[in-house]
């Protein structure tokens, strides 16, 4: 694995980062990859022992490489409406929402979380293009409207059905943690130190996402690992978990190409949105929620033990209907899984198909996703 990421813009390659928690990672054994621009662990026990303890207990897992901005000034709520397919008259303080960054052909450049806190919103965005997308908001947004990127803050994510036992012992707030319900947040402490919570995150489980001082990160991650539920989990068991979970990855299940419509993601684009437009690509979207896309993002259940992985072909008969998007086994339900895109004529559940693996046509059937069911707390 070099220390630098390859580019082919003629630029000097750009040195791989590290995140506040680098070196807490190497000390718990932590096998180092590159991600997004940053060495981040990608397991310490392995990824199915790491998976499976995150749905039955807690995992902790450090995602400081995503962006945290804060955009506020005059006009902010009419601006970032103009650049979001967000109705934000609808958005509560301190609740997070889902929502997409879009080109003007329709595209998705990005998956992101908007959250209201005082004046301003709190975006996070991934962050493989969070760089990206700091100079497409510099771009669209008026001079008025100010981009603060919270660059001295650490991300952290802690997930499973016991992270709530683990963070009511360490968290404190106006209100207990436990009160909050699914996509809500608000201001903690956690050993005297300032926290802003949210129970959110991307396995498909109960559990929180914690903004804190980057120079607070190893107090905080040592705290939360001291609790019995808990154990450090990388990159590998993320993936899994999520995908499990039917949520698309940014650069894999998501991207330029990628319609919302076409992503099964119209529940990020508010009613009103739909009937009034007026945000970037609104154009094709409309015309595809009125008239339908011509592809579909779904889930497919193999059979066996073998695996088929993104880029695959799928086919119906002799007929090329898909290609995958993401793939792999699933720790859950011991058999392969995939997301693709496909031919709506050929996205039914039920249907049955093939993927082509190194030329072996491995059988597979559209079922509806989450493959596991979500256990959100509500």
């Amino acid at each position: 694995m070099s220390d630098v990421i390859s580019i082919d813009d003629g630029l000097e390659p750009i040195e791989t980062l590290t995140l506040p928690l680098d070196a807490w990672h190497r000390e718990r054994g932590g096998r180092m990859v590159e991600f997004a621009g940053y060495w981040m662990p990608v397991q310490y026990d392995g990824i199915v022992a790491e998976h499976l303890w995150t749905r039955d207990s807690a995992g902790l897992f450090d995602v400081s490489h995503m962006g945290q901005l804060y955009i506020a000034g005059d006009g902010v709520e009419a601006a970032l409406e103009a650049v979001l397919p967000i109705d934000l008259s609808t958005l509560k303080p301190y609740a997070p929402r889902y929502s997409l960054l879009l080109s003007e052909d329709g595209g998705i450049l990005d998956d992101l979380m908007v959250t209201r806190w005082e004046s301003g919103f709190y975006l996070v965005v991934n962050g493989a293009t969070k760089w990206d997308d700091l100079a497409h908001l510099r771009e669209c947004l008026p001079d008025e409207v100010t981009i603060t990127h919270l660059e001295d803050s650490a991300l952290l994510a802690l997930q499973g059905p016991k992270a709530v036992d683990a963070l009511a012992r360490i968290a404190q707030g106006d209100v207990p943690v436990t009160a909050l319900t699914f996509m809500k947040g608000g201001t903690f402490r956690i050993a005297g130190i300032d926290a802003w919570i949210s129970r959110s995150g991307y396995t498909g489980e109960d559990g929180f996402e914690i903004s804190i001082p980057a120079e607070s990160a190893v107090q905080i991650a040592d705290l939360i690992c001291q609790q019995s539920e808990v154990k450090p989990i990388g990159l590998g068991a993320r993936d899994s978990l999520r995908l499990e979970a039917g949520l698309p990855l940014y650069g894999h299940d998501l991207s330029p190409e990628t319609s919302p419509v076409e992503a099964d993601l119209l529940f990020a684009i508010n009613k009103r949105r739909h009937s009034e437009g007026g945000f970037p690509g609104a154009g094709r979207i409309l015309a595809e929620i009125a008239s339908g896309a011509a592809r579909k993002r779904v889930g497919l259940a193999l059979d066996g033990r073998q695996a088929a992985r993104e880029g695959a072909e799928v086919y119906h008969s002799n007929q090329k209907v898909g290609v995958l998007t993401s793939g792999g086994f699933s720790p859950s339900l011991s058999h392969p899984i995939a997301m693709a895109y496909v031919d709506a004529a050929h996205a039914v559940p039920g249907t049955t198909l093939e993927i082509d693996v190194r030329g072996k046509r491995l059988p597979a059937r559209v079922v509806s996703l989450p493959f596991v069911p979500h256990r959100y707390y509500r």
